[in-house]
Formats: C-alpha cells, structure tokens, sequence
C-alpha cells in the first residue's frame, strides 16, 4: 500500500483514509470531520479525506517555514537533479496514476495519460531551472560601478487545486515553487486528492528534503488560513470564479502575491472557409472530452455565415461518442465528478430549453450499461443560443455545447469581446488575413488559429485574462518564475586607491 492511503481504524476499517504530508512524514489527521472520495461511475467509496484541523494547517506552515532556512541555500544544481529524477519516476509510473486519477475523478484512461503528461513538460520545465532563474547585469553603469539583480525566493508558498486536473495543476505549482528555492504547503481538491498524493510520494522519492513540500486536505476553514498565515508570501489558486475571488481578495489583503486561474466562457469561431472536417472533430472533441469539465473547454461555437448550415453535421459528430465508464475501452465521455455536479448540469439543460434555446442533442439520462448508478452526462448541444440565457451566461462544465450565430467575423469578435471572460479562444479558418485579424482584435488572453484549446508548453505562460484571471502573472512559463522570486538590485563599487581623491560627493549623481 502506498504511504499516501493507510488503513483507518473504527467502524470503517476497510475505507483507507488520505494523510497529510508534514514535515516529510505522512500523519493521520486528528480531525473529526472527513470526506469520502467517490469513484463517479460506481459510487464506490475510495478513501476518506480528512479536513486538516487549524493545528496541522499551522504545524504544515510551520514546517515549510524552517526547511526555508536550508532549501533557500541549496545549490540551484541540486534542485535542478532532484527534477530531473522527478520526470523520470513519473514517466516510469504514468500508467499507475492514470489509473488512480480516472477512479476517483473519472476522465477515461487516455485522458488521465494526458492529464500527467501535460503536468510531466512543467516538470521537466523546473529541471532548467538553472537557465531560468537568473538575473541581469551591467558593468561600469558609473565608473568602476556595477549593477545586477538577483532572483531570490519569497519563502513559504501555497497552492490550492482545483478537482478537473488532479495531476497536471499541482504539477503546474510546487515544482516550480521548489525549484526557485521556495517551500509550499498544499492544499489538493478533497474530491480527488489521491492521484496527487501518489505525485506526492513520487517527489519525496526525487529527493525533496523534509519540509519543502507539505499537504493539508480541507475546504474553507483550510483556504482562509493559507490566507491568512503571515508565513505564507504568495498564494497560486486554480478554480471556481467565485471562491477565486475570495482568495484573491484576502490573501492579498493579507499582503501576499496572489495568482488566481478562474472560470470561462471559452468561443470557438468557426468561418466557412474552414477545413470542415478537421474543425468539427476538433469542436466536438474540445467541448465533449473530460466530460466538459476543462477550463478551456470549447464550449460555445460560433457559426459564422454559411458555417450555420453545419449544426447537423456537429450533432452526428457529438452523437458518435461513445459514454461509458472512463475504464472501459473506446470510451469518449466519462462521468462527471459528483451527482450534484450532475444535477446542476441537468439544471442548466433545463434553463435552456425554458429560455427559448433549441436543444438539438439532449445528453440527459444516457444508458450506462453496469454504471447504471454513475454520474453520466451524454453530449448535449444546444442552437439558437444568444446572451442572457444561463446557458451563455455561465459556465456549466459539463458535455454542454452552447451555439450562437454571427453574420460575419466582426460581429463574432464583438460577441466574444462583450463576454467578461477572457482564458482562451478559436478561430477556425483557412484565410491568414482572417486570423490575424481575429488575433489582434480578440481581448482574450489565449489565442487559438485551427487549435480550439490553446493551452500554451511550458515555456510560455499561460495567459488567461480579464474575469478569467486575478494577479498579473500566470502559473508557468517565465512569468511563473518572476512570481515565485523577488528580484534583488544590488549597484557595488570596490575602491581603487586612486578613486580616494573624488572627496565628499552631495549630488544624486554617481561618478
């Protein structure tokens, strides 16, 4: 059995429960309060998650704040090793994870494969920290005067993750975290934090020191004393508008550097030069895999012109995936994450149809054949879609794709620049002057020509913008590392004897 799931005593013996990571020891919870982690296509209870009491939170802090004192001195050569046998015992074991993460959050296989080794490229990314992390110099900016900056780490930082990636996001935080010489504490979803654990396991084995990487489980009590902990210097946050807000809002009341990836409303614009077939398989398989349940999701299509006429077309496309248990070969759509999550998609669903939305595919109730008790959503599109309906309005994530129509590329560009959210968006189209068009004019912060998530590698920063995202830098790429580290300018002069004669000089001026 692994470190991260032990047995738990009393009436729930056969029910594993989750530990904490403290200190580079793995600690049962003293809570009182626990939560089941549910396989979404069986109801079958996984593991029990504990809600860290304010004691462990604090003993967490604690911990990341001592390991700070040595990690912080670790030759950057060190830390660039201890990543690059991180890469390698995650490659060795990405099937296992994929496995582990598709039972407790559903995704099919292939996905979950995906879902790590996206996680697995920031990795390698943090094992060039030794190219990244470097400062500027200039020589003789005044005589004999020198200047050049130094990027140094903050000290304890935390992240808190959302239930959709629970591979790749805390993958997209404590490795670059550690990597420019931080500690972090962090703070997993409660709904799937095994895979993470086993990540978890997996750095402690690269050779993470004690202390320099923590885990707390938990909901708000936990997220407002991450906020609010002095120690704590800076906060990444991926998930819900809402709660990412209030995050946002208080940790940095509370002085931090905060970074919070929220929701979406992503668009795809579909011209009718466009390949066709290319861009329907693209639009189907950007809206309807993972269940929906991206942020960058193709959600909302956009038909342009004659492209209106390929509505039927799409719905085949959607009509041909295959819902099933994430296990089961050939599956397409998976479940969703919980039966609430599943109401409320079915609730939106509903909205559409009462606010005047045609509904041309409706994916509730599908038959499951031994999921009978799973959380399924079949793929569901809706037509005739304009703002104002929810359908438009929010964001479901869920198999849900919204369609609306425009006359020509400006008018979609308007539609899209009307709508406050901004992570990505697509132009589908075979015309350059159209796409750069599209690219310059977009207020979106992510751009996709013939690609409908443009979710950039790791060596450019994921860029989301306007009610998409709070805090000025993303959460990898370059803009990860001026985030993780404080840039320090030193200016020094070392005297020559003949310098001694310059005597007392009162101007601002540096000769």
């Amino acid at each position: 059995m692994n470190a991260a799931i032990s047995s738990s005593a009393g009436a729930r013996l056969a029910v594993p429960t989750v530990p904490l990571l403290v200190g580079g020891e793995f600690l049962q919870s003293a809570s009182t309060e626990w939560r089941d982690v549910i396989n979404p296509a069986t109801q079958d209870v996984l593991a029990r998650v504990p809600m860290a009491t304010a004691s462990e939170v604090e003993a967490a802090v604690a911990a990341a704040a001592h390991a700070f004192k040595t990690w912080r001195k670790t030759p950057i050569g060190v830390r660039a090793r201890i990543f690059l046998k991180y890469q390698q015992l995650i490659r060795d074991n990405l099937k296992e994870l994929a496995v582990v993460l598709t039972s407790e959050q559903g995704k099919t296989l292939p996905d979950a494969e995906g879902d790590v080794f996206r996680g697995l490229e920031v990795v390698e990314h943090a094992a060039a920290i030794g190219n990244l992390q470097l400062g500027e110099m200039a020589n003789n900016v005044a005589g004999g005067v020198d200047t050049y900056t130094l990027l140094q780490p903050l000290g304890v930082c935390a992240g808190i993750t959302p239930f959709n990636f629970p591979a790749m996001i805390p993958l997209w935080m404590f490795p670059m975290a550690i990597a420019t010489g931080n500690t972090f504490v962090l703070k997993p979803s409660e709904q799937d934090p095994l895979v993470t654990m086993r990540l978890v396991e997996l750095a402690i084995e690269a050779g993470v020191p004690k202390g320099v990487l923590n885990v707390v489980h938990g909901g708000a009590d936990v997220v407002n004393a991450l906020c609010d902990h002095p120690d704590i210097k800076a906060i990444s946050f991926v998930g819900s508008t809402g709660v990412g807000t209030h995050v946002y809002n208080r940790a940095s009341a509370a002085g931090k550097r905060v970074q919070c990836m929220m929701g979406a409303k992503n668009h795809a614009v579909v011209l009718p030069d466009a390949s066709k077939e290319q861009t329907l398989n693209a639009l189907t398989g950007a809206a309807f895999g993972a269940a929906g349940q991206r942020c960058m999701a193709a959600s909302t299509v956009v038909l342009v012109g004659g492209a209106r006429q390929w509505i039927p077309e799409l719905v085949e496309k959607a009509k041909s995936l295959r819902v099933n248990a994430g296990t089961e070969a050939g599956t397409d759509v998976g479940p969703v994450i919980s039966c609430a999550a599943r109401e409320r998609i079915e609730a939106l669903i509903a909205s559409g149809i009462n606010q005047g939305a045609h509904l041309e595919l409706d994916g509730r109730n599908p038959v499951v054949a031994g999921f009978e008790r799973g959380n399924f959503v079949g793929p569901t599109i809706f037509s005739n879609v304009r703002p104002g309906m929810r359908i438009y309005d929010e964001e479901i994530f869920g198999p849900v794709m919204v369609v609306a129509g425009a006359d020509n590329l400006d008018e979609a560009i308007a539609l899209i620049n009307a709508n406050p959210n901004g992570n990505g968006t697509a132009v589908f189209t075979q015309s350059g002057a159209a796409a750069r068009r599209f690219q310059e004019e977009i207020d979106v912060g992510q751009v996709g020509i013939n690609v409908p998530i443009p979710v950039p590698v790791p060596m450019f920063s994921f860029t989301g913008s306007r009610a998409s995202k709070l805090g000025d830098l993303g959460p990898y790429g370059k803009q990860v590392i001026t985030f993780y580290t404080q840039t320090k300018t030193v200016t020094a002069r070392w005297f020559d004897d003949d310098t001694a004669h310059h005597g007392v000089n009162t101007t601002i001026s540096l000769k």
